[in-house]
């Protein structure tokens, strides 16, 4: 017998017996973020999920990266079978466009875990009523070099809103607020409700959320499509009644060119264990992450994820082929 190992594309064949006679396996790369995420501990699940679902076929790891340009760069380079993504990063980088310009990578969609709205949280006794009230208003565009930094400067700027932006990291960006250095920040929520940081911070200075306008939200939608737009249900904590916000999806995309009969496997035996995924990303529970994948995701799914789906009896929308 011959053991196939396959890391990130670059195949060959190694000699041995494999242990108890059991077929060639093929080697699988997860590309995580940082060891310390709740999202990392999400990728350790999902390698054992599919050593447990598929240990004749696959062997799983998962790898410790820089999130998720990094795992794009990665899958582009045939270092990483699969990867952590935004909707908005992989539609960039699908496409092209903004830090892929010129250098697009083919990496396709195997589903979404997790939708992050991302609030305009701002102090109450300021009394914004819209996002153009925070023309000069000194506030934090999110933590620096993430995902939340970077879509907020590109919706500011479609709105031409120049906010006095602050930088740092979330806990920095927090403290600022509480010390009335700044009059807020834009923040990704948990679900349709405050994240623990932003929860914390209301326990000392009452907040407020600043929703989009329907004129604001038709620009979004015609500029900027790589963003989903979130209706939210307020609350007394947020200081609103419905309103709506921008946002994106949190996923899993795989290498360019990785076949269909592997990304079919990997989607079937994910989506079909539940509670090993919500075991270690409890917001996951209770979820229909196919349908939340088909109604916010932004570039098209792998032919294989497509299939799971169908055979699952969901309709794939033509704009995700």
């Amino acid at each position: 017998m011959f053991t196939k190992s396959i890391l990130g594309g670059a195949a060959f064949v190694a000699a041995g017996a494999l242990a108890g006679g059991a077929d060639a396996q093929e080697r699988l790369a997860f590309g995580a973020t940082n060891s310390q995420s709740a999202h990392y501990a999400y990728f350790a699940a999902l390698t054992s999920i599919v050593n447990d679902a598929l240990s004749d076929e696959y062997q799983a790891s998962v790898v410790e990266t820089g999130a998720t340009v990094d795992n794009l760069k990665r899958m582009a380079r045939d270092q990483l079978d699969i990867g952590l993504i935004t909707t908005s990063s992989l539609y960039h980088a699908y496409n092209g466009v903004k830090a892929f310009e010129g250098n697009p990578i083919e990496s396709k969609l195997l589903w979404a875990y997790s939708l992050a709205p991302q609030n305009v949280v701002m102090q109450r006794d300021g009394e914004y009523a819209s996002l153009s009230d925070l023309d000069g208003v000194t506030m934090g565009p999110g933590m620096r070099g993430s995902s939340t930094e970077a879509t907020s400067e590109d919706v500011f700027g479609l709105l031409d809103i120049q906010p006095d932006w602050v930088r740092g990291t979330n806990g920095e960006l927090a403290n600022a607020i509480k010390d009335d250095r700044s009059e807020g920040f834009v923040k990704s929520a948990v679900g349709t409700k405050f994240d623990a940081l932003t929860t914390d911070i209301a326990a000392f200075t009452p907040l407020q959320v600043v929703g989009l306008s329907d004129e604001e939200v038709a620009k979004i939608q015609e500029n900027l499509p790589e963003l989903s737009i979130v209706e939210m249900p307020g609350g007394d904590m947020e200081n609103t009644s419905a309103y709506k916000t921008w946002g994106f999806m949190i996923g899993v995309s795989a290498r360019p060119g990785m076949d269909d009969e592997t990304a079919y496997d990997i989607t079937k035996a994910v989506m079909e264990n539940m509670d090993a995924q919500a075991a270690a990303f409890p917001t996951v529970k209770g979820q229909d992450l196919a349908q939340l994948t088909l109604d916010y995701a932004t570039s098209p799914l792998h032919p294989g994820a497509i299939r799971y789906y169908e055979e699952a009896g969901y309709t794939v929308p033509d704009r995700l082929r």
